[in-house]
This record gives C-alpha cells, sequence and structure tokens, in this order.
C-alpha cells in the first residue's frame, strides 16, 4: 500500500490564535495549535519552515518527525517549540482519523471518561473576583483558577504597594475567596511569577490556612533550585511548568522536589507527544499533572487526550471563562461541560473537533502587542 503523503501545511492566524492545518493526499486533513501566543508571528514562520521538510512525508511517522525537526538545528525555545506543537497535534488528529479512531485509544486507551475541570474568573477587584467564583459554583464547577490574590489590574496602570500592604491585602484576598465558596470549591491560586523567593514563601505560609488547591508559579521560572527552595518551606502544593518547552526542563524541576503539580502546556512542550513523556516522567514521581490550557478548544480537545490516558491526571485548565470570541465560532464539536465540574472526554476520531469552513473569516487576527507592567517608579514588574 503506497503510504499517504503531506500535501500541504497552513498556519491559521485567528484571533489571538495560531492554528496550523495539515492536509494529506487521502483527503484526510489535522488541526493542531501553537502556544507561543507571545510570539504568534514567530511561531508562523517557523511553522512555515517546519512545513517545507513535511511535505510529501508520511504523516503517520510522527515519532520521526518530531526528532527531526526538534534536532535538526541548535535552535529552539519557546516560538520553536510551539511550533513544533502544533504540527505535532495535528499529525496525530491525522492518525486518529485515519484509523478512524480518537488518540486516546492509539496512546493505550482512556483510564476516565471524563475530565475535571477548573473555571476561569477574571476580575481587577476583590468584588468581582469573588461574584466570578460564587457563579462558578453555580455553574457546577468544583475548582476556580486562574485566581490571582493581587486582581487582574491593568497592565497601563502603575504599581506600588507597601510590603507588609502587598503580603496582607493578598492574605485577605484569599480569604474572601474560601468564604465565599466555603469547602466546595478547590481554589487554584495564580501568582504570575510576581514574587521574589522570600515573598513567595511568606505569601505561601500566609495563606495555607484557607487550603489551595495549588500555588501557581510564585516566582519566574528560570531558576529551578529557587522554585525548590520556595516548595521546601511551604505546605501548599507548587504548580508550574507553563513556561517549560521541553521534558528535560520538567526533569529538572521535578529531580529537586521543585513542583508537585506539573503544567505542561501541550502547544509549547511538543504537543501530545511531548506531553504524554512528561505525564510518565511526573507519575513516577507521584506528581499529579494539570495541563496548562489559556487557549483555543483545539488546545482544550488536545489536552483532553492527556487527561483521557494518564493516571496521574490531576484537573484541566478550562478558559471558558474568557470566552473571547466565542468558541463556536472557531470550531465544532467543542468538549461539551457536563455541570458537574467535567468535560466529556470525545470519543471522535483524531481529537475530536473540526475547524469550520469561515472560522477565518469570522476570526480575524489580532495578535497581542507588546505590553508589560511597569512599577511607580518606572521599572519593570512581572504580572
Amino acid at each position: 500500500m503506497t503510504p499517504m503523503k503531506i500535501t500541504k501545511v497552513t498556519p491559521l492566524m485567528l484571533d489571538r490564535y495560531l492554528l496550523v492545518q495539515i492536509e494529506t493526499d487521502a483527503g484526510i486533513s489535522g488541526i493542531g495549535e501553537s502556544g507561543a501566543w507571545g510570539f504568534l508571528e514567530a511561531s508562523e514562520a517557523a511553522i512555515e519552515k517546519f512545513g517545507r521538510y513535511l511535505v510529501g512525508e508520511d504523516p503517520l511517522r510522527i515519532e520521526h518527525h518530531w526528532q527531526y525537526m526538534y534536532r535538526f538545528s541548535h535552535f529552539r525555545g519557546s516560538a520553536v517549540m510551539a511550533a513544533l506543537s502544533a504540527i505535532d497535534i495535528a499529525l496525530w488528529d491525522i492518525m486518529g482519523k485515519h484509523f478512524d479512531t480518537p488518540v486516546h485509544q492509539l496512546l493505550g486507551g482512556k483510564v476516565r471518561d471524563r475530565a475535571r475541570v477548573y473555571y476561569h474568573v477574571f476580575g481587577d477587584t476583590t468584588e468581582k473576583l469573588v461574584t466570578g467564583i460564587a457563579e462558578a459554583k453555580e455553574m457546577g464547577f468544583t475548582a476556580v483558577g486562574h485566581l490571582t490574590p493581587f486582581l487582574d489590574e491593568d497592565r497601563d496602570v502603575p504599581y506600588f504597594k507597601t510590603h507588609a500592604e502587598k503580603i496582607r491585602d493578598a492574605i485577605e484576598t484569599v480569604r474572601n475567596y474560601r468564604e465565599t465558596v466555603g469547602d466546595s470549591v478547590d481554589l487554584c491560586i495564580e501568582i504570575h511569577r510576581r514574587l521574589t523567593p522570600a515573598e513567595a514563601v511568606q505569601l505561601g505560609l500566609g495563606i495555607e490556612e484557607f487550603h489551595p488547591y495549588f500555588y501557581e508559579d510564585p516566582i519566574t521560572p528560570d531558576n529551578f533550585d529557587e522554585m525548590a527552595y520556595v516548595a521546601d518551606k511551604i505546605n501548599i502544593p507548587i504548580a508550574t511548568g507553563e513556561r517549560y518547552t521541553s521534558l528535560w526542563e520538567f526533569q529538572m524541576a521535578l529531580s529537586r522536589c521543585a513542583v508537585q503539580y506539573v503544567r505542561p502546556d501541550v502547544c509549547l512542550v511538543g504537543g501530545i507527544s511531548g506531553a504524554r513523556k512528561i505525564a510518565a516522567l511526573a507519575e513516577a514521581h507521584h506528581v499529579g499533572v494539570v495541563p496548562h490550557n489559556p487557549l483555543s478548544p483545539v488546545s482544550t480537545a488536545a489536552c483532553l487526550q492527556i487527561a483521557a490516558t494518564a493516571p496521574n491526571f490531576a484537573l484541566q485548565e478550562y478558559p471558558i471563562g474568557e470566552d473571547i470570541p466565542p468558541k463556536s465560532d472557531m470550531v465544532a464539536n467543542t468538549p461539551q461541560h457536563d455541570g458537574n465540574g467535567y468535560l466529556i472526554i470525545s470519543d471522535q476520531p483524531g481529537i475530536g473537533i473540526e475547524l469550520k469552513p469561515d472560522a477565518v473569516a469570522q476570526c480575524p487576527p489580532s495578535p497581542r502587542e507588546v505590553e508589560t507592567r511597569l512599577h511607580f517608579d518606572g521599572s519593570v514588574i512581572d504580572q
């Protein structure tokens, strides 16, 4: 039998998302997504470069293509890895459709039928965030995330608080979150890398009594030893990894006991191929998996293949709380919430979704510009 061949690789910029569509001479196409949301233009160029290699190749040789693209040069990083990830997801989508089976079946089959998710809540005041948490509970969600104790303030507003105000206000904000929902909703506390290691320890000890599900990215991801320092001094699980781009970075964090919930971004760590290896590595350390997912329904569908098959899957980020543009404008067969805090894992072939024919027209490109927040003194802060 003549092998199937890739005929076209097309990057698609939809609103603030970058997808890729891979077509074959068998009439089967696959869809994937890039996770380098800050550098989609660079990732788009990398997809086009990889595409020139892929045209004419057999799409079913996924691991070979992954290794070939990853190792052909010494240059990697987020834009390159996000491009490789998008392609990898699309190739798995093609393979599933070729064999008329969901990707999770090809990965060994489901260990669960649905994936527990956490709902995104946003707000630039404590009142807005507390209202959002209460509304999420009413909708049936049992976990809420993207919850920053420093609020989702506008980056145009210069920042200043004394140290005492900064820490005390953050502790009181988390107290308000917990008092709003009691113990019936898990709180995923998101710090967005805003603290020094010393500050992260102080705040972590201060919010311990409210039993957060995890304490996400308290410091920047640049130094594994510093994250291990924080983890060693607090009694809240650390969740990190959304900025890591490879299996080997996760290995370094895990070997230092610097993380209790790994957060691989399927659209950044090498796609489904990369994420399933990270999940297995974490399983060997008795560490849970919480796939990072601030992107489109393509990312959600890809993440669910890991959720379906990883025994150590814990929770799935679900960004429907910021439904801009409406996800229904982009793809058909989006994963469905069951009303009890879970997404139903699809048994449709591939990753289970299809790009709508008019998606590009309905969602014109709107890439993010370079913008970060400044301190009152004019220096840059992390947010």
